[in-house]
């Protein structure tokens, strides 16, 4: 499924008139039909029950009003409160507050503190649920005065709300929230998913997330102009190349892990591993020859091989760099840096490999600070590199703060992907993936239990461990989902004390699963 932009959905609103003569009116209908049902799905029934309709005057409160009719004629007892100034009613809003007042549909504007007062004690009082159609999509920036108050006083309520399109006070295209923002139960999306409904704060307003495409047709719902896309089931299904009978460990992946140091062997094994539990046939880890005992130990499927260290554990100098070479022509892919150390010679033996090996290379954790003061030299690479990081590790790449990040996520990652010819698979709580054409997947997997050390780790050996078995450059779609079903899966059984090696160890009930549901 598609995801849009405002700017994007106004377009297709307008194509859907214009090129199909779809009117207004008939979406708005749509709109109210399916935020009726909305609420029905929320409360289990609307018939005798009290809904409260908070209207604006635009077209999100246009179909407020229509979806009050709906409860109306389902048997719910409806009080609508219009937020928005009555000389600013869109025409279709007003055509549906019409109807409505004609229905007998009780209305209260909310044009003074009185009326303010009457909103509370009636959300406190004599409702069951509310149905928030305040502002749409368009808005922008930090809600003020009365509309401020009401937002305040709906959240004070604690009353189950369903949000039409998008919860007022958050912005559709980031997800940011400036001060107060309806906290929805359940938000009805129109035509197409927002990226606001996906970042947070956005995504903690937002609830449970429906979509519905009140009408619009398909073609437009699904137009290859939408540079956003969910990465669900159905794009799943697409990734995991078949696996012939005749196949061996060499022909699924050979992939070299650079990783480790001393305190952070935990990082490499959990990347290693990774990468044979997501299918690859054989995985190596390079690391510090002081520390090879300890992981040839540790590690009975992973192969090990010591590399000259310049400090006990860590990584750098002409001789590692030598060896790393040598060890890069007998492997498909290298993934470098869970817990590599960010010693200076460390830093600068990754720079160098991603300058010296024309192979896939995934970069993760401190192979992407090793580029921090240097990430011009992503561009210069035989290969389109794939970066893993969390949003504190892209920030210090892109030598921004975080909130500026989170402001301004999406393009942030656009640019960086265009102007370092990198694919980033950013991390947080929607893990995103962004590929040097712009185009943008968000992950519909995943869950507040996989905020514990060694998750990215997981995830970059996954990544790894795919790029073998999927079509060019589909490895990091692959290895982003495989990742969040598995921890999905974990969570359902450790709820918040999973673990990393948890994670680990569901990736291949999570590949069975996988299989299934792409048949």
């Amino acid at each position: 499924m598609k995801i849009s932009l405002v700017d994007e959905m106004r377009n297709i609103d307008r194509q859907a008139k214009e090129k199909y003569g779809i009117p207004e009116l008939l979406l708005m209908e749509n709109a109210g039909r399916q935020s009726a049902d909305a609420m029905e799905h929320l409360l289990g029934g609307v018939a005798e029950k009290n809904i409260c309709v908070l209207a604006g005057s635009g077209n999100n409160g246009g179909d407020a009003l229509a979806a009050a009719r709906h409860l109306a004629n389902h048997g719910a007892k409806v009080k609508v409160f219009l937020a928005g100034n009555p000389s600013h009613f869109t025409a279709s809003a007003a055509v549906n507050r019409d109807i409505a007042s004609r229905m007998g549909i009780e209305m209260q504007a909310l044009d003074s503190e009185r009326a303010l007062d009457k909103l509370r004690v009636v959300l406190k009082r004599f409702s069951d649920g509310v149905l928030d159609g305040i502002l749409g999509t368009g808005f922008q920036g930090e809600l003020r005065g009365n509309t401020a108050e009401l937002v305040r006083a709906v959240n004070a309520a604690g009353k189950p709300v369903v949000a039409i399109d998008i919860p007022t006070g958050v912005e559709a295209d980031t997800g940011k929230v400036s001060g107060e923002a309806i906290r929805a139960d359940l938000t009805i999306s129109l035509g197409l998913p927002k990226v606001g409904h996906l970042l947070c704060p956005g995504a903690e307003h937002t609830g449970k997330l429906m979509v519905d495409d009140i009408g619009i047709p398909s073609e437009l719902l699904g137009s290859e102009d939408l540079r956003q896309e969910l990465l669900d089931d159905g794009l799943a299904g697409t990734l995991l190349l078949h696996r012939p009978m005749d196949v061996h460990k060499g022909s699924c992946g050979r992939v070299l892990v650079v990783a480790g140091s001393r305190g952070m062997t935990g990082a490499a094994a959990l990347a290693s591993r990774a990468v044979l539990r997501s299918g690859a046939g054989i995985a190596t880890l390079a690391i510090a020859e002081s520390l090879h005992d300890i992981m040839e130990a540790k590690l009975t499927e992973v192969m090990t091989q010591p590399i000259p260290e310049i400090a006990p554990g860590i990584l750098g100098g002409d001789r590692a760099m030598g060896s790393l070479l040598e060890l890069a022509d007998r492997h498909d892919v290298l993934l470098v840096g869970p817990g590599l150390g960010r010693r200076q010679e460390t830093s600068e033996l990754v720079r160098y490999l991603a300058a010296n090996i024309d192979k896939p290379m995934i970069f993760d954790a401190d192979g992407i600070h090793a580029f921090r003061k240097h990430p011009e030299l992503l561009a210069e690479m035989g290969r389109i590199p794939v970066l893993t990081p969390h949003l504190g590790e892209m920030a210090a790449l892109l030598d921004v703060s975080v909130p500026e990040l989170r402001e301004s996520l999406l393009p942030m990652a656009r640019e960086a992907a265009k102007e370092y010819k990198s694919v980033f698979v950013v991390k947080s709580e929607c893990t995103m993936v962004v590929y040097p054409d712009g185009s943008a997947f968000f992950s519909t997997k995943g869950n507040p239990g996989m905020a514990t050390a060694g998750c990215g780790d997981v995830l970059s050996g996954t990544i790894a461990g795919l790029v073998k078995q999927t079509d060019d450059g589909l490895a990091p779609l692959a290895g982003v989902y495989l990742h969040g079903l598995a921890g999905d899966l974990a969570y359902e059984e450790k709820g918040e004390g999973l673990i990393a090696s948890d994670v680990l160890e569901k990736l291949p009930e999570a590949i069975c699963q996988w299989k299934r549901s792409g048949r």
